[in-house]
C-alpha cells in the first residue's frame, strides 16, 4: 500500500485561501494521510487476511446461510423480549449466588464497579478483552481510586503500554507491526535479551502477564453471550486469558451490554459456529468457555511454595454481572438503530470494507466502536456528533451485508444516520420555503452544499447534457475547478465526466424507436436509462440495445427519472424515496405489459432490489425487483434459453486495444457482487470464448462520489491500489460495469475500461 498520490502538476500553487469548511476537510485529509503512512500496511495485511479466511472457512461450513438465518432469528427474538430476559437473568444469577446490576449509563456502571473493588480491598484488577468495558472507560474510573488495571489480552496489553486506543473490534492492535511491538517492549522493559520474533514477543508477554495475574485481587471479563435461563456466560477468546482472569481471583466482575442476553444456553450454538469464521477466518477460536458463575473451583494460592495450588477447600468467590444500558434500550425502540443490537462484535464488516482495510478504526471509528456497524453503536451510545466524525467513510458499497453473520443491513443504518446528521447540521437561517422553490430535492434548507450538489446529480447531469459541449469546457477551467474544490469539496485531481450532446433516450427516439417488430420478438424489455448511461456514457446504452436486439428482444428506452442512488449515498433519504416512487410510476405500465427491465448500472439495480424495499409498498417492490435484471444477467439468461450466441461478438473480432480481443481483465462492481449478479458477465464471456481474469479486489475505492471528495482522494486511490497490482501491467482488455469503477480504473490504469456489454454487442 502507499499513501503517495500525484496531486497533478501546478495545482498546489493555484489553491485559493481556505474557507472554514476547507479547514475541516484538510484536517480530515491530513489525518487520513498520516494513518495511511503509519498504520495502513499493517491494517491492510491483517484485515484482508481475515477477510480471505472468512471466505475459506465459511465455504467449508455446511448450511452456512441457514446458520446465519438461525442466529438472526435468535437475536431478533432476544431483543424483542429484552426486558423480560433482563428480569429472568437477574433471578437466575442471584439464585446461583451472584449479583446483577443494571447500569443506566457508563457513570452508573463505573460507580458500582468501584464500590465492588473498594469492598474487596482490590489493589490490582486484571481484565480480559471487553469492548463494553472500553465503552464505559472503567480502567480510568478504577485508576482514579488507586486500583492498578492490567489488560491480559495481548493486543490490549500492547495498546495499554503504548497508551493507544484499539483500532479493531476483535484485533485491537491490528495497526501495529511486529517490529513496532518489539521496539515498544524494549523501550518499556529494557530486557537483557530483547524479544524480536512473534514467538519471542508472545512468550515475553505471557511471562509478564502471568506474574501480574497471580497478584491480582479482582478479575473482569466481558461476555459474548449470556443465557437468561441459567446465567451461563459464553466467552470466546484466542489466548485463554479470560479463564485465568476468572479463576485466579476471588472476585469476578462481568461487564456486558444488555443486548448480549439470549434466552437459553442452546442458543449459543449457531454463534459458536459463526463468530470465529466471520471475524478471523478460524473454524473455531482457540478457547470457547462456558461458565455459570460464581464458579465453584477454589481460589488458587500462588504464594504457597509447597503443596497444591488449590487445596480444595470451599472458595469465597463473588460474582457481579453488570448489565449496561447506556442507550441500548432507547436503541431498541428506534426503528433504525434497533438492528445494531443484533451485532455480535465479530468485525466481519470491518474486514470486508475497502476503506477500513486502508485506514483502520483510528479513522473509521468513534469513541469505542469501529467499522461499518460503528455508526449505529456510536449514534446510539455517544450521539450523532460522534457518528458524524466518520460516518461518511461508509460508501454504501454493501460488501459488509453478506459478510455479517446476522444479516444486519449496515449500509442502511449508515444512510439513515447520515440523514439525521444532515438534518441536524442544516443551517436554520436558510428558510425551507425558499429552498423548496429553488432546489429539486426534498431536503431542508441549509444542507451542506457539497452534499446537495452530489445528491442532485441527476439534475446536474441533465443540465450538463443540455448545455454540452459548453458545460464540458467550463468543467475543465482551472479557476472553476478551484472554486468547486473550495465550496463543494470536489477534488480537482479527478477528471469530471463529460456530458453527451445526445442522450440515450434522444438517440433511441431519433433512430425510430424499437427495431424488432413485436410479432417477431422473443421478449420485450425496457432498458432503464440511468443517469450515467443516459447523459454521460451513452455508448454502453447503445451497446445494450444492440446486444438485446441481436438476440431477438424488442427494446424500448423510455424517458425515466434517476433511481435516487446519488441522494441515497448522501443520506438524503426523503429525496431518494421520492425518486423511487417516480421510477416505479414510470415503469409500472411496462410491468403491466409484461416487459422485463434491463439495468446497465449495477448500483441502480442494487437500489431497485434492496433499498426500494424501504421506499415502496411490498407488492410494488417485489414486482419491480423480480422483473429487473443486470444487463449481462439478462444476456446470459437469453443464451441459456436458446438465443443464438453467434449473434454476439466473438473474441476473434477484437474488442479494442488488444489485437486478438480474447483476453479480458474483469472487475465486478461491489454492489453487483452483493445482489449476486457479478458472475453473469464472467459466465457469458466464457461461453462466448473469452479468457477472463476476475479481480480479487471487491471495491475499487471510487464508490460513486466518494473518490471525488478532497477529504478522501488519497484514501480512494489507496483502496484501488490492489487493482493496480493485479491489472497494472496486463495486456488484457479492462472491463468493469460500474460508472465509478470505470472512472477509477481509467485514472489508476489509464486503460479506458469498457462495460461488459460493449465487448459482446455487435458493432454499430
Amino acid at each position: 500500500m502507499s499513501s503517495d498520490a500525484d496531486p497533478g502538476a501546478g495545482t498546489e500553487d493555484a489553491r485559493p485561501a481556505e474557507a472554514p469548511g476547507d479547514l475541516d476537510r484538510e484536517a480530515k485529509a491530513d489525518r487520513i494521510r498520516e494513518l495511511l503512512a503509519t498504520e495502513g500496511d499493517a491494517v491492510a495485511a491483517n484485515t484482508r487476511g481475515f477477510n480471505e479466511g472468512r471466505y475459506e472457512s465459511t465455504a467449508r461450513l455446511d448450511g452456512y446461510e441457514a446458520l446465519k438465518d438461525e442466529a438472526r432469528a435468535i437475536k431478533e427474538d432476544a431483543i424483542e423480549r429484552l426486558p423480560a430476559l433482563i428480569d429472568e437473568v437477574t433471578e437466575t444469577v442471584e439464585a446461583n449466588g451472584g449479583t446483577v446490576y443494571l447500569a443506566d449509563d457508563a457513570a452508573d456502571a463505573n460507580r458500582y464497579i468501584r464500590e465492588v473493588a473498594a469492598e474487596r480491598g482490590a489493589e490490582r484488577a486484571v481484565k480480559s478483552k471487553s469492548m463494553t468495558s472500553e465503552e464505559i472507560e472503567v480502567n480510568d474510573a478504577l485508576a482514579d481510586d488507586g486500583v492498578e488495571v492490567v489488560e491480559t489480552d495481548l493486543g490490549e496489553w500492547v495498546l495499554q503500554l503504548a497508551e493507544e486506543e484499539p483500532s479493531h473490534i476483535v484485533a485491537p492492535a491490528i495497526h501495529k507491526s511486529r517490529e513496532a511491538i518489539a521496539e515498544l517492549f524494549a523501550e518499556r522493559f529494557d530486557p537483557d535479551d530483547p524479544p524480536e520474533t512473534a514467538e519471542e514477543l508472545t512468550m515475553f508477554a505471557r511471562e509478564r502477564l502471568g506474574e501480574l495475574i497471580e497478584d491480582a485481587d479482582l478479575g473482569m471479563t466481558g461476555a459474548n453471550f449470556v443465557a437468561a435461563d441459567s446465567g451461563t456466560m459464553l466467552l470466546v477468546t484466542s489466548e485463554g486469558n479470560a479463564r485465568k482472569t476468572v479463576t485466579a481471583t476471588d472476585t469476578h466482575v462481568a461487564v456486558a451490554g444488555v443486548e448480549k442476553l439470549v434466552p437459553t444456553v442452546e442458543d449459543f450454538s449457531p454463534f459458536v459456529e459463526l463468530i470465529g469464521r466471520s471475524g478471523t477466518g478460524q473454524d473455531v477460536t482457540s478457547y470457547i468457555s462456558t461458565l455459570t458463575p460464581p464458579v465453584d473451583s477454589p481460589v488458587p494460592d500462588f504464594a504457597a511454595d509447597e503443596g497444591p495450588l488449590a487445596d480444595g477447600s470451599e472458595s469465597d468467590r463473588e460474582f457481579h454481572l453488570v448489565l449496561i444500558d447506556n442507550g441500548r434500550l432507547a436503541m431498541r425502540d428506534d426503528e433504525t438503530l434497533r438492528e445494531t443490537l443484533y451485532c455480535i462484535r465479530c468485525s466481519a464488516c470491518s474486514n470486508a470494507c475497502g476503506n477500513f482495510q486502508s485506514v483502520g478504526g483510528h479513522a473509521f471509528g468513534g469513541e469505542t466502536y469501529s467499522g461499518g456497524i460503528a455508526t449505529g453503536w456510536e449514534a446510539g451510545i455517544e450521539g450523532l456528533d460522534t457518528a458524524a466524525e466518520f460516518n461518511d467513510l461508509c460508501t454504501g458499497c454493501s460488501r459488509c451485508v453478506p459478510a455479517c453473520p446476522v444479516g444486519i443491513d449496515i449500509p442502511w443504518i449508515n444512510t439513515a444516520v447520515r440523514d439525521r446528521i444532515n438534518r441536524g447540521e442544516a443551517d436554520p437561517s436558510q428558510l425551507d420555503w425558499a429552498f423548496e422553490e429553488l432546489v429539486p430535492d426534498e431536503e431542508p434548507g441549509g444542507l451542506d452544499l457539497g452534499t446537495r450538489l452530489v445528491g442532485n446529480y441527476a439534475t446536474l447531469a441533465k443540465w450538463g447534457h443540455k448545455t454540452a459541449p459548453l458545460a464540458n469546457r467550463l468543467a475543465d477551467v482551472g479557476p472553476l475547478r478551484a472554486v468547486a474544490e473550495r465550496v463543494a469539496g470536489i477534488d480537482r485531481r479527478r477528471d469530471l465526466p463529460a456530458f453527451a450532446r445526445e442522450s440515450l433516450v434522444e438517440w433511441f427516439e431519433a433512430r425510430g424507436g424499437p427495431a424488432v417488430p413485436a410479432d417477431e420478438a422473443t421478449r420485450e424489455a425496457v432498458v432503464y436509462p440511468d443517469t450515467a448511461t443516459n447523459y454521460v456514457d451513452v455508448a454502453r446504452g447503445k451497446a445494450t440495445v444492440r446486444a438485446l436486439e441481436a438476440l431477438g428482444v424488442r427494446v424500448l428506452v423510455p424517458d425515466l427519472p434517476g433511481s435516487g442512488r446519488p441522494p441515497l449515498s448522501q443520506g438524503m433519504v426523503a429525496t431518494a424515496e421520492a425518486a423511487a416512487e417516480d421510477v416505479y410510476a414510470g415503469l409500472a405500465p411496462h410491468l403491466d405489459a409484461g416487459r422485463d427491465v434491463v439495468v446497465i448500472e449495477p448500483s441502480d439495480l442494487a437500489t431497485f432490489r434492496r433499498e426500494y424495499e424501504r421506499f415502496l409498498p411490498t407488492d410494488s417492490h417485489e414486482r419491480l425487483a423480480a422483473a429487473s435484471y443486470d444487463a449481462m444477467e439478462y444476456v446470459f439468461g437469453l443464451l441459456e434459453n436458446g438465443a443464438d450466441p453467434a449473434a454476439l461478438r466473438a473474441p476473434s473480432e477484437g474488442t479494442g486495444p488488444v489485437a486478438s480481443g480474447r483476453r479480458i481483465a474483469y472487475h465486478p462492481h461491489c454492489q453487483a457482487r452483493t445482489v449476486e449478479v457479478g458472475e453473469y458477465a464472467t459466465a457469458t464471456f466464457e461461453r462466448l470464448g473469452y479468457d477472463v481474469l476476475v479481480s480479487d479486489t471487491e471495491c475499487c475505492g471510487m464508490a460513486g462520489s466518494f473518490g471525488y471528495k478532497t477529504d478522501y482522494y488519497e484514501l480512494s486511490v489507496d483502496v484501488g491500489e490492489p487493482l493496480v497490482e493485479q491489472f497494472g501491467d496486463t495486456d488484457r482488455t479492462v472491463v468493469a460495469p460500474g460508472t465509478s469503477c470505470t472512472e477509477q480504473l481509467d485514472a489508476l490504469l489509464e486503460a479506458s475500461p469498457l462495460h461488459p456489454i460493449e465487448v459482446i454487442a455487435p458493432r454499430e
